[in-house]
Formats: C-alpha cells, sequence, structure tokens
C-alpha cells in the first residue's frame, strides 16, 4: 500500500471499530457504567490501571473494584475509613496487582481529589509541550507523593525511563478524545485530543510494524513519538482514532 492507500484503509477500520457495540467486551464498559465526572475517572483510572491480559478478566477484575467501592467511586474514595478497608487487605485483585496496590491508589486519589477538582489537573500539558512525556511523569510524581518506595509504583509507568505507558495512555484517550461515537467520553475540556498518542501494547505495535507505521522492535515511549509522526500525518487533529483501527486489527485477526 502507498501511503494514500494505507491512510484510506485505516480510516476505515477505525470507522468500523469505533462503534458503541466495541464497548460491551472491552474494559471501557466500567466506566460507561457511571455519569458523574469523577465516578467516571475514577473507575476509568482503576480499570486501565489493570488493563493487562485477557479481557474478560480485566472486566472482572475491574467490577470487582468498583463493587467494593460500592458503586459509587468517589463518595467511597471521599469518605473511606480505615475500618471500609478490611475486607480487602490480603488479596490479589488482579494478577501482580494486590490489595496492597489498591489500598495505597485509594489513599493517593484521596489525596489528589481534597486538592483537585479533577484528575485532569494533574495531566494538563505546558505551552510548549506537544506529546504527554512530561505531564505523565508529572502525573506519577504527584500520584506517588506520599511513598515514592511503594511497591504500587509498578503499576504507573514512567516515560522517563522510557515505558510506553500504554494504560497511562489508554485511560487519557477515554477522558479527552471526543466524537459522536460516544465511546471515549471527551470529558476532559483542557487538553486537545491532537496531543493524544495510541496507546502502544503488543496488539498495536504488531499491526504498526507489518504496516511500516513503525521501524523500531521495542514497545517503549521513542516507538510511540515515531508512530505518533505517522499517524499524526494522516490525522493530525485525532491521531488516537487509529488506536481502534490498529487495535481491532490486532485482536480480530482481520490482518
Amino acid at each position: 500500500m502507498n501511503e494514500q492507500e494505507l491512510q484510506d484503509f485505516l480510516n476505515r477500520k477505525a470507522d468500523e471499530y469505533n462503534h458503541p457495540d466495541f464497548i460491551e467486551n472491552d474494559p471501557i464498559r466500567i466506566p460507561h457504567r457511571f455519569s458523574l465526572k469523577q465516578d467516571v475517572e475514577i473507575s476509568g483510572f482503576l480499570t486501565a490501571t489493570v488493563s493487562w491480559g485477557n479481557r474478560r478478566s480485566i472486566i472482572r477484575s475491574a467490577t470487582n473494584m468498583v463493587s467494593f467501592m460500592d458503586n459509587s467511586p468517589y463518595d467511597f474514595v471521599m469518605n473511606f475509613s480505615d475500618y471500609d478497608l478490611r475486607l480487602i487487605k490480603n488479596k490479589m485483585l488482579h494478577r501482580t496487582f494486590s490489595s496492597e496496590d489498591f489500598l495505597y491508589f485509594l489513599h493517593s486519589l484521596k489525596s489528589i481529589y481534597r486538592e483537585y477538582e479533577s484528575l485532569e489537573d494533574l495531566f494538563l500539558l505546558k505551552d510548549d509541550e506537544t506529546n504527554f512525556y512530561h505531564a505523565l511523569e508529572r502525573f506519577r510524581k504527584n500520584f506517588l507523593i506520599s511513598d515514592e518506595h511503594h511497591r504500587a509504583k509498578k503499576h504507573i509507568s514512567s516515560t522517563y525511563k522510557n515505558s510506553s505507558a500504554k494504560r497511562l495512555m489508554m485511560f487519557l484517550r477515554w477522558m479527552v478524545r471526543k466524537d459522536n461515537r460516544k465511546v471515549d467520553f471527551g470529558i476532559w475540556k483542557n487538553i486537545d485530543q491532537k496531543f493524544l498518542s495510541v496507546p502502544l501494547d503488543v496488539h498495536t505495535g504488531n499491526i504498526s510494524r507489518k504496516l511500516n507505521l513503525v521501524s523500531r522492535k521495542q514497545n517503549d515511549w521513542k516507538t510511540v513519538e515515531e508512530m505518533d509522526v505517522a499517524l499524526r500525518r494522516f490525522d493530525n487533529q485525532d491521531p488516537a482514532k487509529y488506536d481502534f483501527a490498529l487495535f481491532g486489527l490486532g485482536v480480530s485477526g482481520d490482518f
């Protein structure tokens, strides 16, 4: 395929997979249960955090966390006591994401929401920034401020260590990106979706290499930036829409 054919192909596939039917079998179905902005943020953030492995397993684990929060994430985060947390201790919630990690996340979220109305405030870009490389590290520093050496830090990726930060980038796509398909939420109004990147994982990485969008073999931040260059040539106002195309092609076996 030449570049125009590739752009047309990816646009068709993005249009095909970016559909409300996508929600039912994807982890994004968890935050779609809520309407309050903070409920969407918290449930989305926790769901994205455990989004590795089988999608059914991810949905089950995220559902369990939301149920533990009485299906009212924001109210629970702001008002939980040590007594409320007793039932969750010493349990493995999702693979290596333990109850100890979950409790750390709850305390960090409580601290953040006492200071900020929305998690969006911790991801804002500065004037000279064109992607989330620095913003993600600022968020990580804020989130881990209570104990930067806690084991939970491994669940918040560091772009400064060249991580692709796939789960955080997926969370950002959910919160920032907005179109008429209503799969993504678009509830963060102070971040332009043109700065989003496709969350880079095994599926999107492998398909991107087959399509010659990237040449690097590693799924790391440098590859995220290489993919940005390619995809922003096709749509510099909404490059993250191609996540639907690349991920869909990867998991469906259509390619």
